[in-house]
């Protein structure tokens, strides 16, 4: 489909409602639970298609263009205009309004939040409660109650869950997926139609970071194998140097290019402020939500300045706490298990046994920071965020300090206490290739592996019911594979992030330990190169073929994980300080010679750079600006000729009534 290009295809199945199968068949169709359900779907305009699988029954749903107009309409949906305006969407004013880079009209936020309307709106509005059966079971769905969540609630309808489109998906397979030889290109624009900016913009992300990683992975390369002689103390400087340089113009050079996407992509100020990650949204806070303070603010002024006052405050203090408590543990409890197992690695003097004690730390912390990420969730609960996203910022930041001090205070403690930088390299390679490697592994394996055990469990649950029966079952219902596969959730659990956190916390850890150890092992970011590029496509085929579509989560940055990449180039330029201050400085002796002063100027240079480099280059590029202005005069303007076209009109009235 062509930039622009109005929708004239049949609209695809995108949802699917899963029912159990049942065991007696409904004689009278009037009652009929899933008979019921199908009409209501259909009455709303809904397209309709049932499945039949081996253990449940599968009801698609596509709606057209028209039907979801009118929902956009009834949930007041503001999209971008012609002339760089958000309205109100009316599909009577259908042109008015920027298609999607695919040639559509809603992007998959915005059909995934209009099929949420219709299909949690289907609600009794006749006279009297209506009865209805299923499996002998009598359920009375009264008047003015949600048919969907009452089936929910008997456990009738199992799950609602977003369906892959098909067509789109197997373009996106041979367009990106499999398209190896492209390295670092992508249909950006295909990802963003096809599963919304939150995932687009981290494929954009780590696109850009692995092309900018090819450059200082080379000088990397060429350090470790060119035998610099004496000249190696300064050669690794300069090195650093590179590496903090190429940081810092990574960081700002990347929210030029965020910036330019979001101007490229039509994204509603509205549409971005909400973000959900389940069917149904999850729960906010107990406190009164700040989207719905300004509604008494008409009342009593100083009363509601109180409720303000109030709620801003007790919401500072609860995240303080919060903050608070995650630092203590991490302090009193974690750190003293970190040291203590880093110690025992110095210490031990067998290959073998290292091994051994590594078999039993990785699992144990493991589990260690995945009870953290559950304490942080529930911590959040209490917190007064603005929305889901600051929410999951705030989840990001604590699980990221979990994170920071499993991984990097080993490296820590070999580095700059032990001045041990055989043992230092050698703890880098085995974090950069065995982790990564059994991380990459574990994270495509898993889903397939739980893929299969649904279906094995499914197949043995069917024979049993047949007793016994040789008779080889095959899943032919794509809705039925679909409804099997794993969805795309983090390891802290979905309820205020999906797999997304996972993925950018393994690029961050990543960042961080190639940069604030450049120079101690060079290759590292040849080795981070390598496995970014398979981490595009392996990501990529982990979407299109082993999961679940997941739920869009619409924004506009990475959020919290640029200020974290930042913190890290911060950290990095401390570190490598250091660790040159020790290779200079090798008898320990901390005299300011020549080469230290000149570490100490650059440590302070570098700071300054980092700090004053967005000052030199801004966060938007000047045509997104100036394109911005544009339309907003354009909008003034049109604004203002209907205005004065107004006054003009009433002007002529009044003139001839009084004639008349």
């Amino acid at each position: 489909m062509k930039m622009n290009e109005p929708e004239k295809e049949e609209p695809a199945f995108e949802f699917a409602v899963v029912i159990p199968r049942r065991i007696v068949q409904e004689n009278d169709e009037d009652s009929d639970c899933v008979k019921v359900l199908v009409d209501e779907f259909q009455k709303v305009g809904l397209k309709v298609e049932r499945v039949l699988g081996f253990a449940d029954e599968f009801i698609k749903l596509a709606a057209p263009l028209e039907i979801l107009g009118r929902a956009a309409a009834e949930l007041e949906i503001k999209k971008r205009t012609h002339i760089g305006m958000d309205l109100q969407f009316q599909i009577e004013d259908l042109d008015a309004f920027v298609k999607q880079p695919d040639g559509s009209t809603f992007s998959w936020h915005e059909r995934f939040q209009c099929y949420f309307h219709l299909i949690y709106g289907l609600v009794n509005h006749g006279q009297s409660a209506v009865t209805l059966k299923f499996d002998e079971k009598t359920i009375y769905w009264q008047i003015g109650e949600n048919l969907l969540q009452k089936l929910e609630s008997e456990n009738i309808v199992k799950q609602v869950f977003p369906l892959h489109d098909e067509k789109k998906r197997k373009k996106l397979l041979r367009s990106w997926a499999l398209k190896w030889w492209d390295v670092t290109n992508q249909p950006i624009d295909e990802i963003y139609s096809y599963y919304g900016a939150k995932i687009a913009i981290y494929f954009a992300f780590l696109g850009m970071y692995t092309r900018w990683l090819l450059f200082v992975a080379a000088f990397g390369l060429a350090l470790h194998f060119i035998d610099f002689g004496p000249l190696q103390l300064v050669v690794l400087p300069t090195f650093f140097i590179v590496v903090i340089l190429w940081a810092v113009m990574f960081s700002q050079f990347w929210k030029r290019k965020n910036s330019a996407l979001l101007a490229r992509w039509p994204i509603s100020s509205a549409v971005a402020a909400y973000s959900g990650c389940n069917i149904p949204a999850s729960k906010g806070s107990t406190l009164q939500p700040p989207m719905e303070l300004p509604k008494v603010w008409e009342n009593d002024i100083a009363k509601d300045k109180e409720i303000f006052q109030r709620y801003e405050w007790f919401g500072r203090l609860m995240r303080f706490r919060n903050d608070a408590i995650i630092l203590f543990s991490i302090i009193c409890l974690q750190l003293p298990f970190e040291l203590a197992y880093a110690h025992l690695y110095e210490v031990m003097g067998n290959d073998v046994t290292k091994f051994g004690l590594t078999a039993v730390y990785l699992p144990t912390i493991q589990y260690i920071t995945q009870i953290g990420g559950k304490v942080s969730v529930g911590l959040i609960k209490s917190e007064s965020n603005e929305n889901t996203e600051k929410r999951a910022d705030s989840l990001i930041y604590k699980v990221f300090g979990l994170y920071f001090m499993q991984t990097y205070i080993g490296l820590f403690y070999h580095a700059l206490l032990h001045r041990n930088f055989k043992t230092l390299r050698k703890v880098l390679i085995q974090r950069l290739l065995l982790s990564e490697i059994l991380e990459n592994l574990l994270e495509n394996s898993l889903p397939c592996l739980k893929y299969k055990y649904k279906k094995f469990r499914v197949r043995h649950k069917k024979k049993n019911e047949k007793g016994r029966s040789t008779e080889k079952i095959n899943f032919s219902s794509r809705v039925e594979k679909e409804y099997l596969k794993p969805s795309y959730t983090a390891s802290i659990g979905a309820e205020l992030e999906d797999g997304l956190f996972d993925d950018f916390l393994e690029l961050t850890l990543q960042f961080g330990m190639i940069t604030m150890f450049a120079c101690v092992f060079p290759p590292a970011f040849a080795f981070a190169a390598v496995n970014n590029l398979m981490e595009i496509r392996t990501d990529a085929l982990k979407l299109l073929a082993i999961l679940r579509r997941p739920v869009p989560r619409d924004a506009r940055t990475i959020g919290a994980w640029l200020n974290i990449f930042q913190f890290l180039t911060v950290m990095s330029i401390c570190t490598n300080c250091a660790l040159l201050v020790w290779l200079y400085d090798q008898e320990g002796k901390w005299r300011i010679e020549p080469g230290l002063a000149a570490i100490l100027i650059m440590e302070h240079v570098l700071l300054l750079f980092k700090f004053g480099f967005s000052r030199l280059v801004p966060a938007e590029p000047a045509w997104v600006r100036a394109n911005r202005a544009k339309r907003v005069t354009k909008a003034q303007n049109i604004c203002s000729k209907r205005l004065l076209r107004t006054i003009s009109d009433e002007k002529a009235l009044s003139e001839l009534k009084k004639w008349k």
